[in-house]
């Protein structure tokens, strides 16, 4: 008997539309299966479903059983399931963990009111989850609120929450999506491990095709709520049956081969230049922290410069002190010649500094206002910034979200019913609506699936040619970094360790750390 059947299993909304349509598949112990697509494919939905996660009052038709368990039967089967069946990692962990208590009270839940452990046991067997995770100080961590960690942090904190009660399934819903390729490939290390030690099955759910081939025995492919392909991850990636496979394929970027890195910038007027700067964060009783420490990089009008590292690396920190967020302790920070230093005063000034510099960050439900649907956002900041106004407003925000890959129907959506691949598009959207000088990316595109990402990416590549537009991208993924700039630069601990052209930097790293962080991008088998 398989851990998981799935068999014919259809959702229907309250007013009649279908989302799924006879989905089939099975998940053995021990096996890990991909489930591949793009968003809006029912990957989610069919994940969810392991679990009884439904949309309120939708129509569920078809089976399925985990490890004998129907969680479609009854309230109290569906417990069962999630107490000691299945446990399930979710793609946005700020959605996923209480901000009011601890992590610690996170982890041990469920050892602690399923299981009945001590608070002492579940305590040190949270230690040993966190640890196991990669998490740098798991005892201290356990005492601190969601807040204080990164999203890659919150991102491992999940992983081992949902590991606490030893799942013989585990449902993963773009679990690694927030983290650089270093700890990615720790984290995908730590569930094979697991699968192998314990016979726990895994559904993988991915828009990562490289990762998938990597790390999954079988993949499903699925497209509009139905399965189009299926197979050993091998053959699905090598030689794809179905065309929509071969277009996610094809559209997805590598570290050799197919679309490489742009060629390198012109000599121009320097658009952005950095010199000397750095940042050091005091807390009161604790040592201090040196975020970013001596960096220096310039970017030419209509250039693009990528920054990678782990995180922690101190990528963002820079990228905030570029556009005002954070104030430097020394150096300076100049951009189109202006400097940066200060708050702007008055509302000319502010609108200039916006004008001059935009960022599209990599959390886009905290980027966006849930009371105001996509449209509007939109309009709002065409009407502050440009000469749009009423119809014209409207008009330029359609053409803006189609331009990202999403549809008039989405001009009137909240951010609450977009995923998060669709949040991060209106984000995008919005940020070129004020046609900045300079727009900085801060891993802008980790959650959108690889055909969404492509055109985006050419969007922006569109932009930059006819607009002369300035591009900062900072990313984890080096297949992405490749397609996108010509220059690249790695940080590691708040210092620069090595710059230089894309494709050179890729193909003969002169630093260690270089040189790890490429060995840790997943390869298909």
């Amino acid at each position: 008997m398989n851990l998981l059947e799935i068999d014919e299993l259809t959702l229907d909304l309250p007013n009649g539309v279908r989302l799924l349509h006879g989905i089939t598949l099975h998940v053995a112990a021990g096996e890990t299966v991909g489930l591949v697509g793009e968003s809006g494919s029912g990957k989610s939905l069919t994940a969810r479903s392991v679990l009884g996660l439904f949309p309120d009052r939708a129509v569920v038709g078809g089976s399925v059983a985990v490890n004998g368990r129907s969680p479609l039967a009854d309230a109290a089967g569906r417990q069962e399931i999630r107490r000691h069946e299945a446990a399930m990692v979710f793609q946005d962990p700020r959605a996923g963990i209480n901000p009011m208590r601890t992590i610690g009270d996170h982890v041990t839940e469920a050892l602690r009111l399923c299981e009945g452990w001590s608070a002492v046991k579940s305590r040190d067997r949270a230690v040993e989850l966190l640890t196991s995770v990669r998490l740098p100080s798991p005892g201290e961590q356990l005492e601190q609120h969601p807040h204080a960690l990164s999203g890659g942090m919150l991102q491992r904190v999940m992983i081992a929450g949902a590991l606490s009660a030893s799942p013989k399934l585990l449902v993963c819903d773009e679990p690694t999506t927030a983290l650089d390729v270093t700890t990615q490939a720790e984290i995908v290390q730590v569930l094979g491990e697991l699968c192998k030690q314990n016979g726990m099955g895994m559904l993988f759910i991915t828009h990562d095709l490289n990762l998938a081939g990597s790390l999954c025995d079988r993949l499903v492919v699925m497209k509009d709520g139905g399965v189009v392909e299926e197979g050993p991850a091998r053959v699905v990636l090598t030689a794809p049956a179905a065309e929509y496979t071969r277009r996610l394929v094809s559209a997805t970027p590598r570290l050799t081969g197919g679309v490489s890195a742009p060629a390198a910038d012109a000599v121009a007027e320097a658009q952005l230049e950095v010199s000397g700067v750095g940042k050091t964060y005091r807390r009161r009783g604790r040592t201090p922290v040196a975020a970013v420490t001596d960096a220096a990089l310039t970017i030419p009008r209509g250039g693009s410069l990528a920054i990678v590292g782990e995180s922690g690396s101190g990528k963002s920190t820079l990228a905030r002190m570029i556009v005002g967020l954070e104030e430097p302790d020394a150096g300076t920070i100049r951009i189109g010649g202006r400097s940066m230093a200060g708050v702007p005063h008055g509302r000319a000034e502010r609108l200039d500094r916006a004008k001059s510099v935009q960022m599209v960050f990599q959390d886009p439900y905290l980027s966006l206002d849930p009371r105001i649907p996509a449209g509007r956002a939109i309009e709002d900041v065409l009407k502050l910034h440009t000469a749009h106004t009423g119809a014209a407003a409207r008009e330029r925000a359609r053409e803006l979200l189609l331009a990202v890959g999403l549809s008039e129907e989405h001009l009137a959506a909240r951010p609450r019913t977009l995923s998060g691949g669709q949040r991060q598009r209106v984000a995008i959207a919005r940020a070129l609506a004020v046609e900045p000088e300079l727009l900085v990316m801060d891993e802008a595109t980790s959650a959108l699936d690889v055909s969404v990402q492509a055109q985006v990416l050419d969007l922006v590549a569109g932009i930059r040619r006819d607009q002369g537009l300035t591009l900062l991208f900072i990313s984890h993924d080096l297949a992405v970094v490749r397609r996108v700039c010509a220059e690249t630069m790695v940080m590691r601990r708040g210092r620069i360790v090595e710059a230089g052209p894309t494709e050179q930097l890729l193909s003969d790293p002169q630093h260690e750390y270089t040189r790890l962080l490429i060995d840790s991008v997943p390869v298909p088998v």
